[in-house]
């Protein structure tokens, strides 16, 4: 394998597996062999479905606002933020007026996400 193949750029809209999760929430996946990278894009003022999932789970907000909403709480977020979610926690996001950009990182990486298809989970 060429070494290029592990370069990626977050600008190209092409690179990584396609997955929509959501109406007017899509990700671009990057699978390694003990992490996966996420870069979720959010419509403006659109909301997650509560989802769980056995993978600790970090993020970092890239661009616009969002509320994370994580075990109960609502936090507000901000370009700059990030946040860990423990396995088998309830979370979700909702976006500002302006939509939301998020890298979320995964390990191990959730099996569902190494392959095209809809949803949060498997599917």
């Amino acid at each position: 394998m060429s070494q290029r193949e592990e370069f990626h750029n977050l600008d190209h809209p092409e690179d990584g597996l396609l997955r929509e999760l959501a109406p007017g929430i899509s990700t671009r996946i990057f699978a390694g062999e003990h992490a996966m990278l996420s870069i979720v894009t959010i419509a403006p003022s659109t909301e997650g479905q509560l989802h769980q999932h056995p993978e600790e789970q970090w993020g970092v907000l890239l661009e616009g606002s969002a509320v994370r909403i994580q075990g109960g709480e609502e936090i507000p977020v901000r370009k700059g933020d990030f946040w860990r979610t423990p396995g088998g926690v309830p979370h979700t996001m909702r976006a500002g007026p302006e939509g939301a950009k998020v890298l979320d990182i995964f390990s191990p990486p959730r099996p569902e996400y190494r392959i095209p298809g809809k949803g949060f989970g498997a599917g």
